[in-house]
């Protein structure tokens, strides 16, 4: 689901912009539905991903990791919660330590 409306930067031009919303399930801090923005998809600078990868190295010029960072057309941090969803009762989650009788690694055939 994807809604348009316009949206003002607060940037030194103040120019209007159209923002892409969609709604998605998060988890943390609870679960809830909220609402955020998706990058441009037409961005000439990051192509529709919403920012660029950085790989970097050490002081040896091995690989140390790679940072992310965001582009102008899409604000990351622009999120509204729209529901908060209930979380699973404690008697319905599954128990991780306790072996299931049932299961069983061994094929069905």
């Amino acid at each position: 689901m994807h809604l348009a409306t316009t949206h003002t930067l607060h940037a030194p031009e103040q120019k209007a912009r159209a923002v892409r919303l969609r709604v998605q399930r998060s988890t943390w801090p609870r679960p809830a539905l909220i609402l955020t923005e998706t990058p441009r998809p037409d961005c000439p600078d990051c192509g529709g991903e919403g920012g660029h990868h950085h790989d970097y190295g050490d002081h040896e010029g091995e690989y140390a990791g790679t940072e992310w960072e965001p582009c102008v057309c899409w604000d990351e941090t622009q999120r509204w919660t729209l529901l908060k969803l209930p979380a699973r009762p404690r008697w319905l989650r599954r128990r991780r330590d306790v072996a299931d009788p049932w299961a069983s690694n061994e094929p069905p055939f």
